[in-house]
């Protein structure tokens, strides 16, 4: 059977998925031992949106697979639709594993509002995975500016947690253009949650994540 054909049958998904995410957790864990550190907030059942840096196409996987089994079965990862949807296996992976929330980087292909798309996430109670720079960060630069997605899900949405999430070490795991990792510890470091403060900007309220983010690099993570 042809790839293709095996990755549409709606059967064979739904029993591979399972499956298919328990395997990706456990190499994942294998390879960086990740560990989760809760340093302003407790990992407890509560609807959150969790932005983090982005340095690899693995981040938002390590990221799921830290959190407790309880919270990652409603939590969604906000990802390009342009790269999990290249190969039938990427969008297996991307759709039916991770349930991700698709985003078009490329407005002149796109035919949905990608903060539309989340706040549907979030009105059906999901929590969400997302990476504010936007891009993934090659530069020397610790984090890039935060695009203004994460402020209109805080202003939309003023009751839900917004937790910064530093990720040290994963990019010297998946080097760019690497396709087997290196083995390495890497740590997830949870900070204190923020909300959208009465009369806050757009501006203000993006530097002060921006710095709340950077903090936690300060803070112990590389």
């Amino acid at each position: 059977m042809a790839i293709s054909g095996f990755f549409t049958k709606p059967a064979l998904r739904r029993v591979l998925a399972g499956g298919a995410g328990a395997a990706i957790t456990l190499f994942a864990r294998l390879v960086t031992a990740p560990r989760a550190i809760w340093a302003g907030i407790e990992p407890v059942q509560k609807q959150r949106v969790y932005f983090a840096n982005h340095t690899s196409n693995a981040d938002f996987v390590l990221l799921w697979t830290v959190l407790p089994p309880a919270l990652r079965q409603h939590t969604r990862p906000v990802a390009a639709l342009d790269y999990w949807l290249k190969t039938p296996l990427r969008a297996f992976i991307g759709r039916d594993v991770f349930n991700a929330v698709l985003i078009d980087r490329r407005p002149e292909e796109r035919v949905a509002d990608p903060v539309a798309l989340m706040g549907e996430a979030l009105a059906d109670g999901a929590s969400l995975i997302l990476f504010p720079e936007g891009v993934r960060n090659m530069t020397e630069e610790p984090l890039l500016p935060f695009r203004s997605g994460l402020y209109h899900l805080a202003r939309q949405n003023p009751e839900i947690d917004l937790v910064p999430v530093w990720i040290s070490n994963l990019n010297r795991v998946m080097p760019k253009g690497e396709i087997v990792p290196l083995p390495l510890i890497c740590t997830l470091t949870f900070g204190a949650a923020l909300h959208l403060a009465e009369g806050e900007d757009k501006a203000d309220f993006l530097a002060r994540s921006h710095a709340a983010l950077l903090a936690l690099r300060e803070g112990g993570g590389q």
